[in-house]
């Protein structure tokens, strides 16, 4: 396990990372234990509206990432190319028979978990809420009382992220460079208090 000084450490090494070692699949196992971290988490009411469904086959791994929407900002960027795909994915899936509509909470509470767990033992991955709905839920046999919110793609990263201050033209949208250094422009500080 990789040592992490801080939890602002933790934080910092938590990218949206979009490159990985593909020879580094995970296992049903390693993706189990994400997801009990997880159920530990706060949840709005406690209803717990949330459930997993684990992707760690190379078949249904394909086969997901066809659905896949990776980079909005980035015009030509499809996704990884086969040897930079992810070793596994969650799908986050809210249950509809749950009372409330507070899922939300509980999806970015559960996912920011997930990933923070992933980077503690040495992965990482990237939120993914832009997918076809249609194709996931018909190829994966998922039931109508539930309904998919998030893709949760995990691997070991395979690229550099740097985070910096947004610039006087106020821009946030991340880019990469010509060397395909992946840049995360942030607010600073004292712009975000009020």
């Amino acid at each position: 396990m990789p040592e992490v000084d801080s939890f602002f450490d933790l934080v910092i090494k938590n990218r949206s990372y979009r490159k990985f070692d593909e020879s580094a699949s995970l296992t049903e196992e390693f993706l189990k234990e994400l997801v009990f971290t997880a159920r530990h988490t706060a949840s709005a009411g406690n209803l717990q509206p949330l459930r997993y469904r684990l992707v760690f086959d190379q078949k249904e791994k394909e086969i997901l990432f066809k659905s896949l929407s990776w980079a909005a900002y980035l015009k030509d960027f499809e996704g990884p190319e086969k040897g930079n795909r992810p070793g596994g994915y969650i799908i986050m899936l809210r249950d509809l028979s749950s009372i409330g509509n507070h899922y939300m909470f509980d999806a970015g509470i559960s996912a920011q978990t997930i990933l923070l767990d992933a980077v503690s033992k040495g992965f990482g991955g990237c939120m993914i809420a832009s997918f076809n709905k249609n194709n996931l839920v018909k190829d994966f046999e998922i039931d109508e009382n539930f309904e998919p919110v998030l893709v949760i793609a995990i691997g070991k990263p395979a690229e550099k992220c740097i985070i910096e201050d947004v610039n006087e033209s106020g821009v946030i949208k991340y880019y990469r460079d010509s060397e395909n250094i992946h840049h995360v422009p942030k607010i600073k500080l004292n712009d975000l208090l009020i």
